[in-house]
């Protein structure tokens, strides 16, 4: 991490994140701050161009509005949220996300013990009688959110971002539309950046099971969807599923961030539709090869995303920092593609991007507190660790299907 790399993570609001709750705020390694910052350069570049205008978009203290609208805190060895944490292994460390029911249904099956005591206790002592590779390799045998973490110095697996180019898009204009089959923040962030440069946004959601996310903080949901749309879909319905083809063909691009299976039963291909003229925009854990699942803290500690306490411990990063990482590079690819005659298909590895930006340590400094305030001093001067700030939504989001796919066709 250079020293403007530094300066960039203490005044996101990340930096105040990163740590246990006593203690100093810590440095991340790498450059995720700069490379949001210079994602976004991407975005507001690109939306210059299509409509002549420079848009208003956030800056990099956008890594930390969820943490602002949800009262989170530094929270070490915990996530932000309480739902991720890294245990030790026989010879290093293994990250796991519980945050969901079936995930600590198979507590169980993975530790191989009968019975549900304190899950978090089990996964400890599991973790501690075998290797990182072995727990990593359980793990996604279960397609659990987690991993081993790697040792300094791990390689991508792949290119972060790979495209192909396909068919002659039928139209190239300044109010683009997007349809979002996205959920959570990664591809919500996307597009929220997108509809902030004029472009047209139609969030598509299951009727049966809407986006989790508006069962979090009510003001960090508006603030990623209002000005957009809202159509809930029966995907067990043919003739809603015919209708959703029809509206998915009018789109200029697609973004999800599902594994492909998922929506080739709605009947909906990417490389085909790409070949006809729709950039499709697909993000997910490790790449679309790859079956394995993720979310923002337990992706960012497998690809060496994580702070290291004073006992040596790794601990995350900001709030699930490979969420707001992928949504603002995601949306600066979008930016990009909209601007070319050709649909384009591309595939966004959140592990791979979370790799890059972790490449370096952290450069030298130290921490300091300061009349109430956490400072930073190193060779390029003395910095405030600035508090997780957010922005306020233009309005409320729209309720779950308050636009119909008749009315959009």
């Amino acid at each position: 991490m250079t020293t403007q790399a530094l300066v960039a993570w203490a005044r996101s609001g990340a930096m105040a994140l990163t740590g246990r709750p006593g203690g100093p705020p810590l440095a991340a390694p790498g450059r995720p701050a700069l490379a949001v910052e210079e994602a976004l350069g991407r975005v507001a570049a690109s939306a210059a161009v299509r409509t002549g205008e420079v848009p208003q978009l956030p800056d990099v203290t956008l890594l930390a509005e969820r943490a602002a609208c949800a009262g989170f805190t530094r929270n070490a060895p915990w996530s932000c949220g309480g739902r991720f944490r890294a245990v030790r292994a026989r010879d290093g460390f293994v990250g796991l996300s519980l945050a969901r029911t079936v995930d600590i249904a198979l507590v169980p099956a993975l530790v191989e013990a009968d019975g549900v005591g304190d899950v978090w206790a089990m996964v400890e002592d599991w973790a501690r009688a075998i290797t990182v590779r072995e727990a990593d390799e359980r793990i996604a045998l279960l397609s659990l959110p987690g991993g081993g973490l790697p040792a300094p110095g791990t390689s991508t697996q792949r290119a972060p971002v790979s495209r192909r180019s396909g068919g002659r898009r039928a139209r190239v204009g300044a109010r683009p539309r997007i349809v979002d089959f996205s959920a959570l923040w990664a591809g919500p962030l996307c597009t929220h950046l997108l509809t902030r440069t004029g472009a047209e946004v139609i969030k598509v959601e299951s009727a049966a099971r809407p986006d989790g996310a508006r069962n979090g903080s009510a003001a960090f949901y508006s603030l990623l969807h209002s000005e957009q749309r809202s159509v809930a879909v029966d995907f067990d319905d043919a003739a809603d599923r015919a209708r959703l083809t029809q509206l998915v063909e009018s789109a200029d691009l697609v973004v999800e961030a599902s594994r492909p299976r998922a929506l080739h039963r709605l009947g909906l291909d990417a490389e085909t539709l790409v070949d006809a003229g729709v950039s499709w925009l697909s993000i997910t854990a490790r790449g679309r090869q790859s079956d394995r699942v993720g979310f923002g803290d337990d992706i960012a500690a497998s690809a060496g995303l994580s702070a290291i306490d004073c006992d040596g411990i790794p601990v995350p990063c900001g709030d699930a920092i490979a969420d707001p990482l992928t949504g603002v590079v995601a949306a600066a690819e979008a930016a990009e593609a909209l601007l070319d005659t050709r649909a384009r298909l591309i595939d966004i590895s959140m592990h791979d991007l979370a790799v890059v930006a972790a490449a370096d340590p952290p450069a030298p400094h130290t921490v300091s507190l300061r009349s109430g305030r956490w400072w930073v001093d190193c060779e390029a001067g003395a910095f405030p660790v600035l508090d997780p700030i957010s922005r306020c939504a233009t309005g409320p989001a729209p309720e779950l299907g308050a636009h119909s796919l008749e009315e959009l066709l």
